[in-house]
């Protein structure tokens, strides 16, 4: 898969130039504000998650088109732990890190795909897709 640009994340101030990229990205696709808001707050997620629980990883954009359809897919991807009980984190509420527990859940319901594959020691990557209605 070749992908249009990905952003490494290191440090806090990365989440903030990633969910930057993925919202221009998503405006030239032709998405509205509130979906851009939607990627935007999605991108956010994906990235603070790699920050807080992996160190280091990183969010790749690819714009998609599909049979007259347009979209865009945020791969975000880490070397960290790998997440012990997937079913548990995908549960509403579900927090290690003291927040709300609406993390991956709440990225699952804004997009219109949602893929996690997790490997204990080995890392993790989340693959999302949101098609411009």
């Amino acid at each position: 898969m070749d992908f249009q640009s990905c952003v490494n994340i290191k440090k806090e101030w990365d989440i903030v130039g990633a969910r930057q990229l993925g919202r221009d990205i998503s405006r030239k696709i032709g998405f509205g504000t509130v979906d851009q808001a939607r990627i935007a707050t999605t991108i956010s997620e994906l990235a603070r998650n790699i920050y807080l629980y992996a160190g280091t990883g990183k969010v790749c954009f690819e714009a998609l088109e599909d049979m007259n359809k347009k979209g865009i897919r945020i791969v975000a991807t880490d070397d960290g732990p790998g997440i012990q009980d997937i079913s548990q984190v995908m549960e509403d509420g579900f927090t290690t890190s003291g927040g709300l527990g609406a993390g991956l859940p709440g990225v699952k319901r804004l997009m219109d795909s949602f893929d996690i594959v997790s490997t204990e020691e080995e890392g993790t990557e989340i693959s999302v897709v949101k098609w411009l209605r």
